[in-house]
């Protein structure tokens, strides 16, 4: 039950320190990315195991901070009012997560339909062409690049595809826990809650099976501007998939310890929320990048 009084929580570590883990990942894996990607060029440091540290050091902090919010909402620390203000937070964190893949989905049109265009001497760019790409023919994707690299594009009617079924699937198994959860049926709750969480791992193990595949024909970081964004928007997604399973699966196991009610299931919802916001974001994925 809610408390009618305004909680204010303790201050609290967790905000610094997980901006010091951001920190650590993001420097680590730009250094990561960059030394892989320019085999001649002498690194400073290494990256790759700031990366991870990073990576470590975040998953620490979610999980105390976690610990810290899940003991407030089962002491009944948590107001009405609060519960609102939650409700705000995760619909603006969402809002933010569109405009993130916003930026990326812009750069992959504004490449597609505004720079190859110009790259191929279309209307008045004809001397463009000329001086910079004779060559150039203007498609998508790009299959060559400058230097000669040549790329196989990734078909949609493979893996893609079997990817996209999963996600399908598993908005329809969360959608069915959610209304166990609303109705009271526990045992149904956590069947259909375990089976989206096995979806969620069966994607990302079929995800890096893809890149795999991928790499074997070619299509790499190295591919030029479609090897850039296929990873970029792929990578981004499959690493917003990671976060929503441990998301689904942190809720899951506090089902199995009885510690939401249909009038008290807030973190269960936004996990909700956030999975089927991936899942329609892997949709227009699926459309734009494998398919058109």
């Amino acid at each position: 039950m809610a408390t009618d009084k305004y909680y204010v929580p303790e201050s609290s570590p967790w905000p610094l320190t997980a901006s010091i883990g951001l920190c650590m990942t993001a420097v680590g894996g730009a250094h990561f990315i960059q030394q892989s990607t320019m085999a001649d060029m002498e690194p400073s440091f290494s990256g790759k195991p700031l990366f991870f540290l990073g990576l470590a050091w975040l998953l620490v902090v979610v999980a105390l901070w976690w610990r810290d919010t899940i003991k407030e909402s089962v002491t009944g620390l948590h107001s009405n009012q609060l519960g609102g203000s939650y409700r705000q937070g995760m619909l603006w964190f969402i809002f933010s997560e569109v405009m993130f893949f916003a930026a990326f989905f812009g750069a992959m049109f504004y490449t597609r339909w505004l720079i190859i265009p110009w790259l191929g001497g279309e209307g008045s760019n004809a001397m463009t062409h000329e001086l910079l790409w004779p060559e150039f023919q203007p498609m998508w994707p790009l299959t060559e690049t400058p230097d000669g690299t040549t790329t196989t594009p990734m078909g949609a009617w493979g893996l893609p595809a079997i990817n996209t079924a999963i996600l399908l699937v598993s908005s329809i198994t969360l959608t069915i826990a959610h209304h166990a959860l609303l109705e009271g049926k526990r045992g149904t709750l956590i069947l259909f809650q375990a089976m989206t969480v096995a979806l969620g791992v069966i994607f990302l193990g079929l995800q890096a099976l893809e890149y795999v595949h991928a790499y074997d024909m070619g299509l790499t970081l190295d591919a030029g501007i479609y090897g850039s964004l296929f990873f970029l928007l792929t990578g981004f997604h499959g690493a917003h998939v990671t976060i929503g399973t441990i998301f689904l699966l942190v809720t899951l196991i506090r089902v199995i310890k009885g510690h939401f009610s249909e009038d008290n299931c807030f973190a269960w919802e936004a996990g909700a929320w956030y999975w089927h916001f991936v899942d329609v974001v892997w949709l227009f994925l699926f459309v734009t990048v494998y398919w058109l």
